[in-house]
């Protein structure tokens, strides 16, 4: 993608209350072949198991036939055709907004009875020239849906919910109603006036949180805010472990002068190594935020500096356990955790010295279980967190 812009991509949700599943379901994926990244949200009629079947169903379909780039009204025909019938109403129920982004940021949506999509340029409701698609096809002839191709430009927003955020509030004094479209894209165009910079992430959380509120903090229906924000992207150091070769130790210490980004170092061979070579002082920290973990250090310039391995694999156990409902604590691996998530490219710069000083058998496993420790972690940050993962050894 020619890194013109970064794609975050993040949804927040409440459930129906008195419900432990959501009948809304969020799916994204980035196809790094194709430099794609698909993002579906499917809200199954009802609310609880049954309805997070349908919606699951649904953006599954939805996401796999997008993936294959099947034709608009091919998708929406398959997926109509496949939903069981509710028995009362006589309809396969479950709505279904899809986005597909291509590498040079063409952009296509298409949504059959979600709320519409708000885009956002230049901070102000864009309308890229929406589109009906009437289906013709025998078993869903006259259904319509909606669809719309631009292309993306830095600092563009979509945002996209299920109708528990525009219904929010039905009923109320307030909003007789619900909260309405309106009051969702002026809402939206505020924010965004107020905090340019905002992330995807709590951009949909605030969104949520409204519509929250307006049902008197006990949500009527499953309330879903998916976010999209193309924008330059943010970047994170990791080092870990010392060089193979000493006389590299200066090409370490150059990678992280030299890196723009946030930065954090983990291993004390490595904080050393940095210290010695960029004339810079380590101080130890005392507090202990975290049993299992050393305290953190301080070095100028840098963001973070922690032990190694321990912290490390504390990192992978977070990450891997990692959702929106997670709060996390103060201790090493947690700030190691807050950086990932406020970043988007990170970049491993892996040592592979075996200290020699310490003469000890089991240092190569040592050496081994860092390798696969960061393996690990690059993993999880691809797959789960869609984020951007390079390594280097060194």
């Amino acid at each position: 993608m020619d890194n013109k812009f970064y794609i975050e991509v993040d949804c927040q949700q409440k459930n129906h209350e008195g419900e432990r599943i959501c009948g809304d379901v969020f799916l994204s994926e980035k196809i790094k072949s194709e430099e794609r990244t698909v993002i579906v949200l499917s809200d199954g009629m009802g609310h609880g198991i049954k309805a997070n079947m349908l919606a699951t169903l649904t953006s599954t379909m939805a996401l796999n036939f997008t993936k294959e780039h099947k034709d608009v009204n091919r998708i929406a025909d398959i997926i109509m055709n496949t939903l069981p019938v509710c028995s009362k109403r006589q309809i396969s129920y479950s709505t279904f907004t899809i986005i597909d982004i291509e590498a040079d940021g063409k952009t296509t949506i298409l949504e059959y009875d979600n709320p519409e999509t708000i885009i956002i340029r230049d901070k102000k409701i864009f309308n890229p020239g929406w589109q009906c698609v009437v289906l013709e096809t025998e078993n869903n002839a006259g259904k319509v849906l909606k669809n719309c191709t631009f292309y993306a430009q830095k600092e563009d927003r979509i945002v996209f919910c299920s109708d528990g955020i525009t219904q929010s509030g039905l009923g109320t004094d307030k909003f007789p109603f619900g909260w309405g479209h309106d009051n969702l894209e002026s809402f939206t165009e505020k924010i965004i006036k107020n905090k340019p910079q905002i992330s995807a992430n709590r951009l949909a959380g605030k969104i949520v949180n409204v519509a929250y509120q307006n049902d008197g903090y006990r949500s009527k229906d499953d309330t879903s805010c998916a976010s999209v924000y193309f924008r330059e992207p943010r970047k994170l150091l990791i080092c870990t472990g010392p060089p193979y070769e000493e006389e590299n130790d200066k090409e370490l210490a150059d990678a992280v002068r030299n890196f723009e980004g946030k930065k954090i170092l983990c291993g004390a061979t490595t904080g050393d190594i940095i210290s010695r070579e960029l004339e810079l002082e380590i101080e130890d920290g005392f507090e202990f935020h975290d049993p299992d973990l050393p305290p953190v250090s301080y070095m100028n310039g840098i963001d973070l500096v922690t032990e190694g391995i321990l912290t490390l694999s504390k990192v992978a156990e977070l990450l891997k356990v990692y959702n929106n409902n997670y709060i996390l604590g103060k201790g090493p691996a947690d700030q190691i955790v807050k950086l990932i998530k406020e970043s988007d490219e990170i970049q491993f710069i892996i040592g592979t010295r075996v200290n020699i000083a310490h003469q000890d058998p089991n240092l190569p496993i040592e050496l081994e279980i860092r390798r696969t420790v960061v393996r690990r972690i690059a993993e999880i940050l691809e797959s789960k967190f869609l984020k951007e993962v390079s390594m280097k050894f060194i």
